[in-house]
């Protein structure tokens, strides 16, 4: 003998009726881990049930919906249940016959020819057996600076045990959510799938900062080499590059690198790196350097600060 199944969203999550939402969660999570078809390959029982506990754990996040429930205005289809008018001090209502039916033959007619209480009767018949949409299900996924500046490929471990591969778009930024059509839970009486919602989050990196579609680093820089000018080798999302330093460069200059910036996932644009120069001098300033600085300035002087 087959094992019956309820039709009440509690019994099915095997939860109390006071269960608090995240109570509801944890039972389907855990459920949905046993009975996914990944796991049962070819067991019809367990994605029969998989696809049931699935929509009770939507019915139930439905908070509307499950107070209605609750309240016994609706079942478990989400249909109004109907309700039972008092008898009257003259007894049932009876046929024009007084057959003693509780309902007469006009009753009878409406359900056989289509009238309003037919309709109703049609309409919670083709409820239950309607095709019903799967759930959606969110993730988050978290990715490097330069992953999200140059596009990956990434893997994520689902709740349920499975995997789910996606590729992380160029340009992606942090708190962006990736939609994938019909990676969600199941649907119930042929009903499509629900999507997988998956949130970006962007790991900080010390080195970059995106404000916008620029991105934003330091250089920091001798003493000689601002004075005299150099070749240094800077860093970019994307590699690293020769950077030409001018003679004479203050600390605060921008140097502006052209499309070394994060791609607009909008309208394509690829933005630029602007680096900053920041001049650091040396732990400890020896006799020579400071004796030549105050000889400089005897006869070279300048206020910076001047206007």
């Amino acid at each position: 003998m087959s094992e019956a199944i309820s039709d009440d969203p509690y019994a099915l999550l095997g939860v109390v009726r006071t269960a608090s939402q995240d109570e509801i969660t944890r039972a389907f999570r855990k459920l949905a881990k046993e009975l996914h078809p990944d796991v049962n390959p070819n067991n019809k029982v367990a994605t029969e049930r998989f696809k049931r506990v699935s929509a009770a754990n939507e019915f139930l996040s439905d908070t509307e919906r499950r107070r209605k429930f609750d309240r016994g205005e609706i079942d478990a289809a989400g249909e109004p249940r109907r309700t039972h008018q008092p008898q009257g001090a003259g007894g049932p209502r009876r046929g024009p016959a007084g057959s003693g039916d509780d309902f007469g033959l006009g009753d009878i007619f409406e359900g056989m020819f289509g009238g309003p209480r037919g309709a109703r009767a049609r309409q919670a018949q083709q409820a239950h057996s309607a095709p019903f949409r799967g759930q959606d299900v969110r993730y988050t996924l978290e990715v490097d600076f330069t992953e999200a500046v140059s596009g990956a490929k990434k893997r994520v471990t689902l709740p349920e045990g499975g995997m789910l591969d996606l590729n992380v778009p160029e340009g992606v930024e942090d708190g962006s959510v990736l939609r994938l059509k019909g990676k969600g839970a199941a649907g119930l009486r042929g009903g499509e799938p629900g999507d997988a919602l998956v949130e970006i989050k962007v790991r900080a990196n010390g080195e970059f900062r995106r404000v916008g579609d620029d991105v934003l680093s330091e250089l920091p820089v001798s003493l000689d080499e601002a004075v005299l000018g150099a070749k240094i080798e800077v860093a970019t999302v994307t590699g690293r590059i020769q950077l030409a330093l001018p003679k004479g460069t203050s600390s605060g200059r921008v140097f502006r690198l052209k499309g070394k910036g994060c791609r607009n996932m909008a309208t394509g644009r690829i933005g630029d790196q602007l680096i900053t120069v920041r001049i650091v001098l040396p732990d400890v300033i020896d006799d020579s350097l400071a004796y030549f600085l105050s000889e400089w300035r005897q006869t070279n002087a300048y206020d910076p600060r001047a206007k």
